[in-house]
């Protein structure tokens, strides 16, 4: 089960994100690939409200999203588009992600539950509630490289969504990013081979890379780990698109060895010990 990885430098102009990324499903179809994951906010990388507020539409109005549906049926390739920016019906705004299976339909839609609003000792500051409403749902949806439980970037540090992931049998876990280079440098990796140990599954995490027409710089290093906590792919910081296959027999191997997802109980109250 071949899946591809997409790793970009997103900006400021849909149209030419699109066309990033209906050549990256062209290359991924040529390399063999069933599946294709692209990174958080694919379509627009822009912290300018203002000026991002114009290219903001709703999902019926979105070209990035019909182009991608389009390049996936013509190439018979299915697309974990990562996320984004969509308008939602109540004029609120959604990070949302997205299953496109190889006929162009979607399969699946996950808006981003965990909002990332911090203060870096680098001085960056980010409020993306500002802007965004959170997710109310957990996804999964059945492909060919698996079961794809659907997650974004800043959800990576809260377990019990994959947890809840994992119960829903999932056996890929798609992270979809655009890290910070302050925290990727710190927590990136660890976060993923922790998640994919836990869950006994696949970790896919296409990320955003470099610096970016808006002036922010993303730390890249893309990532597929496997249930044992094997990094198989690291993409470094150069954009482009890598193919890695995802061995099923791997997974039952190490969910046989290590059987911890039929062991999990419920975890009782605390007991407060005075």
């Amino acid at each position: 089960m071949k899946a591809a990885v997409l790793q970009m430098t997103a900006g400021i102009d849909p149209a030419a994100n699109a066309a990033t990324l209906v050549d990256a499903v062209e290359q991924a179809a040529a390399m063999g690939a069933a599946m294709l994951f692209t990174p958080e906010m694919s379509g627009l990388v822009d912290r300018d409200r203002s000026r991002a507020a114009g290219s903001i539409v709703g999902e019926d109005d979105d070209t990035v999203l019909a182009g991608v549906r389009k390049a996936a049926s013509r190439y018979g390739v299915w697309v974990q588009l990562g996320s984004l920016a969509v308008r939602r019906t109540d004029g609120r705004l959604a990070n949302r992600g997205y299953v496109i299976d190889a006929d162009g339909a979607i399969r699946a839609k996950y808006d981003k539950l965990h909002l990332f609003d911090v203060d870096l000792p680098s001085g960056e500051s980010w409020r993306e509630s500002a802007s965004y409403a959170p997710g109310e749902a957990t996804t999964v949806v059945d492909s060919p490289v698996g079961r794809i439980g659907l997650s974004i970037c800043y959800d990576i540090r809260f377990p019990d969504l994959y947890r809840a992931l994992s119960d829903a049998e999932a056996t890929v876990l798609s992270v979809p990013a655009a890290f910070t280079r302050p925290t990727g440098v710190a927590h990136w990796e660890v976060l993923l081979r922790a998640r994919a140990i836990e869950a006994g599954a696949f970790v896919v995490a296409a990320a955003q890379t470099g610096t970016h027409a808006d002036g922010r710089t993303t730390y890249g290093h893309s990532m597929v780990v496997d249930p044992w906590g094997k990094v198989l792919l690291d993409m470094g910081e150069a954009p482009g698109l890598a193919v890695v296959d995802l061995d099923p027999t791997v997974l039952v191997d190490v969910r046989t060895r290590i059987p911890a997802l039929r062991h999990r109980r419920q975890i009782p109250p605390v007991t407060n010990v005075a």
